[in-house]
């Protein structure tokens, strides 16, 4: 199984955490502590296996002055 590195889910850019859960009860512990961390989280199943995909938007960028 060769799962896509990113999707794109209502326009927007995701990306997969690389991990493999059998159920989606198992994935819910990545998906509740990405939450956490403010990313949004998607939960695909894909050939038997639920895959977490996630992205979170950048706030602020940090420019250094020369």
């Amino acid at each position: 199984m060769s799962p896509n590195p990113t999707i794109i889910s209502d326009g927007k850019k995701f990306m997969w955490d690389g991990c493999f859960y059998t159920t989606r009860e198992e994935a819910a512990p990545a998906q509740k502590a990405y939450r956490m961390d403010n990313f949004e989280v998607r939960v695909l199943e894909e050939q038997g296996k639920f895959l977490t995909y996630t992205r979170r938007v950048v706030k602020a960028v940090a420019v250094m002055e020369q």
